[in-house]
């Protein structure tokens, strides 16, 4: 991935901010070789930071080896001694397995084996977090997928160019294209009914419950029981 322009200026920057992930988006990371960077969405991931259950723990003389499994894998976090601390300079912060714990660090990859090279470990005695994280993975994939949502003001043109640019160079999942072209570029093998559909739903603004069926009958001049049996085109938009 270069750096030079502003998509791949924004893919570095990116690669250096904390990023919320599963584990599961850890192990399905891209890497063209076993020294490679990893990256999630096209974009190059470092910093991360997972909450996870403590399976068990390894205390050796120069660092702590805790196993995690957040409900979709389970991988190793390696907490280095630190000089500071007392007795045997670990600081497991109160850890303790069968418990939760928020863990953020390097993403690393070495000999094939992927693990965060932690640079903090606490308890996540907060019930909410767990539940906070998952929704905080979902929200930044989807922006890194889709492109972000309209901010306070800003119109839908000024979203739809900014999410042109954004790292897979598609318009924004949050807004409607300005254009009834768009549905002919991405859906080139629909039939012609569905293709008015998604034409006439594209143009529609966004709302939280959707475009009704009879007003898409009313536009395609069709039942609205035939709009009920092309389900699939929900899929193809999203």
């Amino acid at each position: 991935m270069g750096s030079q322009g502003s998509p791949g200026g924004e893919r570095r920057a990116a690669s250096q901010s904390l990023r919320p992930l599963t584990i599961k988006q850890i192990f399905s990371a891209e890497q063209a070789h076993t020294d490679a960077e990893l990256y999630i969405d096209g974009v190059e991931v470092t910093q991360v930071t997972v909450v996870a259950q403590v399976i068990s723990i390894q205390t050796q003389t120069t660092n702590s080896v805790y196993y995690l499994d957040d409900g979709t894998g389970r991988m190793e976090a390696r907490l280095w001694a630190d000089s500071s601390t007392e007795d045997d300079g670990i600081d497991n912060r109160g850890v303790k397995e069968q418990t939760n714990v928020r863990v953020t660090g390097a993403l690393k990859s070495f000999s094939g084996k992927r693990y965060i090279n932690a640079t903090n470990i606490r308890p996540s005695t907060d019930p909410h977090e767990l539940y906070f994280h998952m929704m905080e993975v979902m929200y930044v994939t989807l922006v890194h997928q889709r492109g972000p949502p309209p901010r306070a003001g800003e119109t839908i043109s000024k979203v739809s160019a900014s999410a042109s640019t954004s790292t897979n160079g598609n318009y924004s999942a949050y807004t409607t294209p300005t254009t009834t072209t768009a549905a002919s570029d991405k859906y080139p093998d629909v039939g012609p009914l569905a293709r008015r559909i998604v034409e006439f739903i594209l143009t529609q603004p966004t709302r939280p419950e959707g475009t009704h069926v009879a007003a898409i009958a009313r536009h395609v001049k069709v039942d609205a029981a035939a709009i009920r049996r092309v389900p699939f085109i929900l899929f193809r938009l999203f």
